[in-house]
């Protein structure tokens, strides 16, 4: 009997079931944090949205007072 053949000894087999026991574990944490990661980006991304907005909504508000400025400025 060749080594094709013969069945896998029983500690290969133990050994080769905690391996595969350890790697759905693996995968549970990695998919996880997969769904954490995606969270945070997704809280980054309206953080950053509403951010600029708001630097928007500030030079609008900075560029009308110089007009006004300027403006009075013109008028004296």
């Amino acid at each position: 009997m060749d080594d094709i053949d013969r069945p896998m000894v029983d500690p290969q087999l133990k050994a080769l079931a905690r391996k595969i026991d350890d790697l759905i574990v693996l995968c549970g944490q990695l998919d996880d944090e997969n769904h954490r990661l995606k969270a945070n980006a997704s809280d980054w991304e309206r953080e950053r949205e509403q951010l600029v907005e708001k630097t928007d909504l500030a030079r609008s508000r900075v560029e009308s007072m110089i007009v006004r400025l300027k403006t009075q400025e013109q008028e004296s």
